[in-house]
């Protein structure tokens, strides 16, 4: 064979092993895609997590987008809108909310979700104690940087004299009554219009936005993970404001990092998605 001839066939072989090398990827990428697609819904079905934003946020805070894509990793997330969102402004009352929420968990459990957690920011992270206080079918409680203190607002007299209006109003059967308000966010006040009902349910002080009362009232005991931050205000309440009232629970953990009130859910998320993980299992 000459010379010519032997180069040829080098090439040949040289092409050969090329195609083959450039097939097996291709079949890789193709062999993952496939898993995924055939896997992962079903592995995504055994649990979810439903999230809830802070006071005046929305279901995109970008405050839980990071541990939203960390627990997508092992469980479903829904990010719910709730209604002290900016644009809803209190549109129903806390109950109805609740029993929405209720609604859903139901529906998640139909679909074949063996875990579901409830849990939020701020005012998301009120709700998740509240749900477990009112209703108690959910498999664990995330409270992020708790926040929404009805108890405090009313005993610096922001609310005193309305919640006895609102009262009034419910009992003279004018519960859409408008009554015009002063809102507290994390020292941010806002003035709104706000139906006598609403204002009633959200903000007595011993209704089911005084988280005390609330984890006291747990319908079950179950995994009950509370995250504050170094920076936060509620951070100085300690763990008896409101976490060690709830029912024992050997999953349950109370967590500081060093964060303030709305870097809180980023700073934490390794350490949630551990929880998450581990109550799942």
């Amino acid at each position: 064979m000459c010379s010519s001839d032997l180069a040829q066939a080098e090439h040949l072989r040289l092409a050969n092993l090329f195609l083959k090398k450039l097939a097996m990827r291709f079949l890789k990428r193709i062999l993952g895609a496939l898993l995924m697609m055939f896997f992962a819904p079903t592995y995504a079905q055994d649990c979810v997590v439903v999230l809830m934003h802070g006071k005046w946020g929305g279901p995109q805070s970008p405050y839980l987008r990071v541990l939203a894509e960390k627990v997508r990793r092992v469980c479903a997330v829904e990010l719910r809108e709730m209604p002290w969102s900016r644009n809803r402004n209190y549109d129903e009352t806390y109950e109805a909310s609740l029993e929405k929420l209720s609604d859903a968990v139901r529906e998640y459990r139909a679909k074949g979700y063996k875990t579901v957690f409830l849990g939020g920011q701020s005012f998301g992270a009120n709700a998740s104690i509240a749900y477990q206080a009112a209703y108690g079918d959910i498999d664990g409680v995330i409270a992020l940087a708790p926040g929404h203190s009805p108890y405090e607002m009313y005993q610096m007299g922001m609310s005193r004299s309305l919640i006895e209006v609102a009262k009034k109003k419910i009992a003279e059967g004018s519960p859409e009554a408008l009554i015009d308000f002063t809102d507290l966010n994390q020292g941010v006040r806002k003035n709104i219009s706000i139906r006598a009902d609403v204002l009633h349910s959200y903000f007595r002080p011993d209704g089911l936005g005084n988280m005390g009362l609330s984890a006291s009232r747990f319908k079950k005991s179950v995994p009950f993970i509370w995250v504050i931050g170094t920076q936060d205000p509620l951070y100085r309440a300690g763990a008896a404001y409101a976490y060690e009232k709830a029912p024992l629970n050997p999953l349950s953990k109370y967590l500081v990092v060093d964060a303030n009130h709305a870097t809180t859910p980023e700073v934490a998320s390794d350490q949630v998605f551990d929880r998450i993980n581990r109550v799942k299992q």
